[in-house]
């Protein structure tokens, strides 16, 4: 089988890379290999392209200078940038009086990680639940942001269940307590309109892979007048993060932003589609759907069925030639509740029975009846092997 003939309906996880965007990229993998920091025309013309680049993605995230973005490697590590790079610019600056993190019960993992990781070394830790629909309560959450807050991060849109939080709210919180306020804002990149002025965030994360660019390039929106520590040291970016420019993949990102600005009604395409899917897929007896039924993104839906196992549903709709997921990429195969449904509340027989469905660039009405023509089937087998177990 080759991806040609696969019906590819997970891209929360990844995307293709689009024929533009490559296109773009190809001469920085070829002939134009200078190094962006060399003073020397091969060099400089690998920083005209890192910054053509830079332009382009704070016109995509609405940012008032292009000098207010900053490359990285991936979401992840923009996240753990802004995070870490506060809480520890908090520490020098107001000698350890801003000892407190706050962020929400259903971050992705690279979120949950470095809050952890500076929980360890003696910050205090706020996370804030959410509701049912995966909602946070934004008037009650605004109550648990106080004066001695460093950095509150809150997603800007949940990887699982889609659902879209109050980060207006949030931030405006934020700002009357002196805190600084990040959201990943990797899942809603390119699905939802993205200004970051308009959020109120001081720092706000991209990634690459998210939208049609490659892996391995992630940009961090870092407002003006905002410091952050460095957590991995350098001269490049402005003193701001260190290493050599991925020029390519940069270059690659800006393609790929400049695109999704421009196709920003390609997002009704993909409601459409989602509301086929849902109302097919909730005929199937025992199943539910998940998430904020209209504060959501428009290009995915989750849903949990009764008397099944999540992972082997995807692995029986991959024998169709059936791409999707049960839960975030980073943790597939795992036999245990998303940590995202926990914090809603879902019963653990439900929360382990998931399927995540997201569409993107090359999504057609084709795959979508694949899926509903192939999934009833699926579901029916595996509770009949479940129930003679």
């Amino acid at each position: 089988m080759t991806p040609r003939d696969l019906a590819y309906l997970d891209h929360n996880a990844t995307t293709p890379v689009r024929p533009e965007v490559l296109e773009a990229m190809l001469p920085f993998l070829k002939g134009q290999y200078g190094n962006p920091g060399s003073p020397y025309w091969l060099g400089q013309q690998a920083r005209r392209a890192v910054e053509e680049a830079r332009a382009r993605v704070a016109s995509f995230l609405g940012a008032a200078d292009p000098q207010e973005i900053v490359f990285t490697s991936c979401g992840s590590e923009s996240d753990v940038m802004a995070i870490a790079g506060a809480y520890w610019q908090a520490q020098d600056e107001a000698g350890g009086r801003r000892r407190k993190v706050v962020t929400s019960a259903i971050e992705h993992d690279a979120v949950r990680g470095v809050v952890e990781a500076l929980r360890r070394r003696g910050a205090s830790v706020e996370t804030l639940g959410v509701d049912a629909q995966g909602l946070v309560d934004a008037e009650a959450a605004a109550g648990k942001i106080s004066s001695d807050a460093a950095i509150v991060s809150v997603m800007h849109a949940n990887n699982e269940v889609g659902t879209i939080q109050p980060v207006e709210t949030l931030a405006e919180a934020c700002r009357s307590k002196g805190a600084l306020f990040h959201t990943d804002a990797v899942q809603s990149a390119g699905k939802l309109p993205l200004d970051a002025r308009k959020l109120g965030a001081d720092l706000l994360s991209i990634s690459g892979h998210k939208i049609n660019a490659p892996k391995g390039v992630g940009a961090l929106y870092v407002r003006k007048g905002v410091r952050l520590a460095q957590t991995i040291t350098g001269h490049q970016e402005k003193n701001r993060r260190g290493g050599t420019e991925n020029v390519a993949g940069i270059v690659g990102l800006g393609a790929a932003c400049e695109l999704a600005a421009r196709e920003a009604a390609h997002a009704g395409r993909l409601r459409a589609f989602r509301g086929k899917l849902e109302e097919g897929v909730l005929k199937i007896p025992g199943s539910r759907l998940n998430g904020h039924p209209t504060r959501r993104l428009p290009n995915c839906a989750h849903f949990s069925f009764e008397g099944l196992d999540g992972h082997n549903l995807v692995v029986a709709l991959d024998l169709e030639g059936i791409c999707v997921s049960s839960g975030p990429a980073c943790s597939s195969g795992a036999s245990t509740p998303s940590h995202v449904l926990v914090a809603m509340g879902a019963d653990e027989r439900l929360a382990t029975g998931s399927l995540r469905v997201s569409f993107g660039y090359g999504t057609t009405q084709a795959h979508v009846d694949r899926l509903l023509k192939a999934l009833p089937g699926a579901v029916e087998k595996l509770r009949h092997v479940g129930a003679a177990l």
